[in-house]
C-alpha cells in the first residue's frame, strides 16, 4: 500500500513531484516508525472492521483496533470475542486472495493491560501474522518493564517481530513533582527495548481528565497550559535527535460543528487565491467539520517535532495525512543542506531566497524531512494540502 492511493495517475502526477513510496509492515523501522500517519482508533466491538478494511473502504494507513478506553467495562469479553472474529475474518480474506497482505493498513490492538498480550496470543496466534504491533496504554515506569517482557514472549513464541506503542497517560507522568524522575525511568526502559519501540503516543485526554479538562474545538491542545507543559517535557526527554525516538500528536475529539464563538482558523485568501470557488466550497466544509482546528493542531504538532496524529474519526484522515506530505520547499532546503555538508560552507541563501540555511543546525531536520519524504511524497510547485483535500471533497472521501 501506499498513501494517496485513491487518486488518479493523472492526479497524482499533477500533485507529486515525488510519489509516497510502498509501505507495510515489515518495513525497516527507521521508516516504518514516520509511517503510521492519521492512526484511526476503532472499538473492538464493532462489527465492520474486517469488511471495511477489506473493501478499502477506511483509507487510514494505521488502525488501531482498541480493548480498552473504546470499551465498556462490561463489554471486555465481547470485545475479545470481536477482536477474534475481525482477525480470522481478515484472515480468511488474504487465504481466499480477496486482499493481498502487503495492501493492508498497519494494524495494532490496543490492549487493557500486559497480561492481555498473552491471553491474545492463545486466543487468536494463528491470525496475528499481519499484526504490527500492541498498543501499551497507561504506560510508566512501573509497568513498562511487564508490557516489553510479555511482548518478548510473544515474539520468541511466534518467531516474528512485534512492535510496542506506550502511550504516556498517567499520573506521575502529568503531575509535576513526579514528572521529570518518571520520565527518566521510562527513558531507561525504553532504550532497554528502543528495538520493538515503533512510537511514543501521548493520551492528551487523559491528562485532561485528571484535571477535569476538556479542551473545546476552538483551542488546540497546546492552549491547555498543563497539558502543554507536561508534552514540552515529553518531547524534551524523548524528541532529541540521539534518541531516535518519534512521538505522535495527541487526539483530535472533534467532527461536527456547532455554533461558534471564535474566527475560524483557516484563512480565505489561499483557498480562493488558488482554487477559486471551488476552494471557498472545500474551506466551507472543513470548517463545518472542525477540520480548521484539527489541522491548526497538526501544524503545531509538526513545528513541535511531532510526527503522527491519533484519530477518532474517518473525516480526519486525509486532512492530516495531507499535513505530512513534504512541501517542495521544505525538499528543496533539505536536499541542499545535506549536499553542501561538506565541510566548505557553514550558511547559504536557500533556493526559495526567502531564509538563511545552516548546514550544522538545520542537519538533524533535513534528514526527518527526507524520512518524511519518502513515505507521504514531495508536493509539486504551487501545490499543497488544498490539493489533496480538493479531491477528497470531490470523491466524498
Amino acid at each position: 500500500m501506499r498513501y494517496f492511493d485513491f487518486l488518479s495517475d493523472e492526479d497524482r502526477k499533477k500533485i507529486f513531484i515525488h510519489e509516497p513510496q510502498q509501505i507495510d509492515k515489515d518495513l525497516d523501522k527507521e521508516s516504518l516508525q514516520y509511517a503510521l500517519g492519521a492512526t484511526l482508533y476503532i472499538p473492538a466491538t464493532k462489527d465492520y472492521i474486517a469488511e471495511d478494511i477489506i473493501s478499502n473502504k477506511i483509507k487510514a494507513k494505521s488502525i488501531v483496533i482498541c480493548l480498552e478506553d473504546a470499551i465498556g467495562d462490561s463489554q471486555i469479553e465481547l470485545a475479545y470475542e470481536g477482536l477474534t472474529k475481525q482477525l480470522n475474518n481478515i484472515q480468511e480474506a488474504i487465504n481466499k486472495e480477496k486482499i493481498q497482505r502487503d495492501k493492508l493498513p498497519l494494524l495494532f490492538i490496543r490492549i487493557r493491560n500486559s497480561d492481555q498480550i498473552l491471553n491474545i496470543m492463545k486466543k487468536c496466534k494463528s491470525n496475528l501474522e499481519f499484526i504490527v504491533g500492541f498498543v501499551f496504554p497507561k504506560f510508566s515506569w512501573n509497568n513498562g518493564s511487564d508490557y516489553f517482557e510479555k511482548l518478548k514472549i510473544l515474539n520468541n513464541e511466534l518467531n516474528r517481530k512485534f512492535y510496542g506503542m506506550p502511550i504516556l497517560e498517567t499520573e506521575d507522568i502529568i503531575n509535576m513533582e513526579s514528572r521529570r524522575d518518571s520520565l527518566n525511568k521510562i527513558n531507561e526502559i525504553l532504550n532497554e527495548n528502543k528495538d520493538l519501540v515503533l512510537n511514543i503516543r501521548i493520551g492528551a485526554t487523559d491528562f485532561s481528565g485528571i484535571f477535569g479538562i476538556r479542551r473545546g474545538y476552538d483551542v488546540t491542545v497546546y492552549d491547555i497550559h498543563v497539558i502543554r507543559d507536561c508534552i514540552t517535557d515529553i518531547i524534551n526527554r524523548f524528541g532529541r535527535s540521539n534518541n531516535n525516538f518519534v512521538i505522535s500528536g495527541p487526539v483530535w475529539e472533534y467532527f461536527f460543528s456547532g455554533d461558534r464563538v471564535l474566527k475560524p482558523k483557516l484563512r480565505v485568501t489561499p483557498f480562493r487565491k488558488n482554487y477559486g470557488l471551488n476552494g471557498a466550497e472545500i474551506r466551507s466544509k472543513l470548517v463545518d467539520k472542525y477540520i480548521d482546528g484539527l489541522i491548526n493542531e497538526v501544524l503545531i504538532d509538526r513545528a513541535n517535532g511531532l510526527i503522527g496524529k491519533t484519530i477518532i474519526h474517518p473525516s480526519h484522515i486525509i486532512p492530516v495525512q495531507s499535513l505530512y506530505v513534504v512541501t517542495h520547499e521544505e525538499y528543496t532546503d533539505a536536499l541542499s543542506i545535506l549536499e553542501k555538508n561538506d565541510g566548505n560552507i557553514g550558511v547559504f541563501k536557500s533556493d526559495y531566497s526567502n531564509k538563511m540555511n545552516e548546514i550544522k543546525p538545520h542537519t538533524n531536520w533535513a534528514k526527518r524531512i527526507l524520512k518524511r519524504a519518502k513515505i507521504y511524497g514531495v508536493y509539486n510547485i504551487n501545490q499543497d494540502f488544498i490539493s489533496l483535500m480538493k479531491i477528497a471533497v470531490r470523491n466524498q472521501i
